[in-house]
């Protein structure tokens, strides 16, 4: 018998879903073309913490993930130039996987507007997801952009 802390799942685990749910539903934005409102109420009504063919999802941070998708969806510009100023000459952030991107642009839109959260959890929360998505050197490739990223928009963390 499982205890309440661990159905209801506690306060940094409903966070990781929350930015797992985030990346899987920009992911959808991006294969459907729809709009940020659109996925973020399918997945409160349908997903978040529901039961589905008897499988019970753990519950979810909703304001967090509401957050990170309205918000990354709203200063996409920005972001993707932020990603694409931070990519090798040779790369563009369009011929990026669709999770990649996904990943990435939830994880700066965090850097950029969550400062309530340290930038070296969320470059490791991020990179921990993209070991969930991703076998080969996709993790690396995050935690290297998103790195670069991090010290240009929260330097003042960064200095010994």
């Amino acid at each position: 018998m499982s205890n309440k802390s661990e159905k209801r799942g506690d306060k940094h685990s409903r966070r990781t879903l929350a930015r797992l749910n985030a990346v899987q539903a920009f992911y959808q934005m991006g294969m459907e073309e729809c709009s940020a409102a659109n996925v973020v109420e399918q997945f409160l009504s349908h997903r978040l913490g529901a039961e589905i063919d008897g499988d019970q999802f753990k519950d979810t941070d909703k304001n967090l993930f509401r957050d990170l998708v309205t918000g990354a969806d709203e200063r996409l510009t920005e972001i993707d130039a932020e990603i694409q100023s931070k990519l090798d000459k040779e790369r563009t952030l369009e011929r990026l996987d669709l999770v990649m991107q996904a990943c990435l642009r939830i994880a700066v839109y965090e850097l950029m507007a969550r400062i309530d959260t340290k930038a070296v959890v969320i470059i490791t929360e991020y990179v921990a997801l993209a070991k969930t998505f991703f076998t080969g050197k996709e993790p690396a490739f995050v935690n290297g952009v998103l790195d670069r990223i991090a010290r240009d928009l929260r330097s003042s963390e960064f200095t010994e």
